[in-house]
């Protein structure tokens, strides 16, 4: 007889879920390193915090192009909304009339967050209605439409309401009413960032280990089998375009809250192009793809421009040059050299 008592053992597909989320020792080492570069190099502050910000936007990018496979070259387009959202509520001559609730910073997450998600259901709608070439160039459509847009819509309604080429300057209040934005060492800018990362990190971890995050796997694969056993193809990808919209309106958003102003360079194609170089570099598909992808690329930007020296720097010639040998020789990115040696080396062991 059963003992009465026994606990059930849980079914093996949930057991598959709990292992698909359980965390690795590993996972912690980028965050360790984190930690580590704000006590270790904090002339580099500023830097290291539009790292993380740049992470958070790369995750968002590599849930649409690394997991569902909508490859996108306009991702800036959600970006500079949730960037504009967080700064248009925070404008000194508005605070009177939002009661001074528009600087503070978590509520100008929020609004970048809602705006990019809104801006990618409309726009998801349509643009994931088309394929291939189109759906590109639609993405790409969309960005240039937002920057002109930024660009002369004071000079269109006689209002200043972007700042045009100057943009807005701001000044965000204390997070929580206690700790206050520093201009100068980045202490306070860098937690927040690293907090944000850390949430979205997580919300994109949840749904990549997900029986969700299995389906988009399964379109980025083979589309039109998921059509034949009856999966929701197009539901599905225009829920996680507006998931990863909605992370890069956070990411715009905390973009310029710890910078304290915000220009139409958000919307500029090179961040969209630099982004997506970033996901290819660290590995598509890949969750910590994106952490290697944007440090490699930002190291190699910075520390081409002080070791040449020249003007104009040429960073983006190394960088071309090691998107080529990292598309040649590692298709799956630096990542997955690392995966490849991990597995070698544990071949070797047994």
């Amino acid at each position: 007889m059963a003992d009465a008592n026994m606990t059930p053992q849980p079914s093996p597909a949930v057991q598959q879920l709990l292992r698909r989320h359980r965390f690795r020792v590993v996972e912690l080492l980028p965050w360790i390193a984190a930690i580590a570069v704000f006590y270790l190099f904090p002339g580099y502050r500023l830097l290291a915090t539009q790292v993380l910000v740049l992470i958070l936007f790369a995750l968002s990018v590599d849930l649409i192009v690394g997991y569902a496979g909508i490859v996108t070259l306009g991702h800036t387009a959600y970006f500079g909304t949730g960037a504009y959202a967080a700064a248009l509520l925070a404008r000194p001559e508005w605070q009177e009339t939002l009661w001074n609730v528009g600087a503070q910073p978590l509520v100008g997450i929020a609004a970048g967050t809602v705006a990019g998600a809104l801006l990618g259901l409309i726009s998801g709608w349509i643009i994931l209605r088309t394929r291939e070439l189109t759906l590109l160039m639609l993405t790409l459509a969309l960005t240039f439409l937002l920057h002109e847009l930024a660009k002369d819509i004071d000079g269109l309604t006689g209002t200043l309401i972007t700042g045009g080429f100057d943009g807005i300057n701001f000044t965000m209040n204390p997070i929580l009413g206690i700790f206050e934005f520093d201009p100068i060492f980045y202490s306070t800018n860098y937690w927040y960032a690293f907090a944000v990362l850390v949430v979205g990190f997580l919300i994109v971890r949840t749904i990549v280990n997900s029986p969700f995050g299995a389906t988009l796997v399964g379109i980025r694969e083979n589309v039109r089998r998921m059509h034949a056993v009856g999966s929701p193809v197009q539901r599905r990808m225009l829920m996680v375009y507006v998931i990863s919209c909605a992370i890069a309106g956070l990411a715009g958003a905390v973009w310029v809250q710890v910078q304290d102003n915000v220009t139409i360079a958000v919307y500029e194609f090179e961040l969209a192009g630099a982004i997506l170089i970033m996901v290819i570099l660290g590995g598509t598909g890949r969750l910590y793809g994106a952490f290697i992808g944007v440090l490699v690329y930002m190291i190699l930007e910075n520390l081409t421009e002080t070791v040449l020296g020249t003007d104009p720097p040429y960073w983006e010639l190394v960088v071309g040059g090691a998107l080529v040998l990292t598309v040649l020789f590692a298709p799956r990115g630096l990542l997955g050299i690392g995966e490849d040696v991990s597995t070698m080396l544990g071949r070797k062991r047994r």
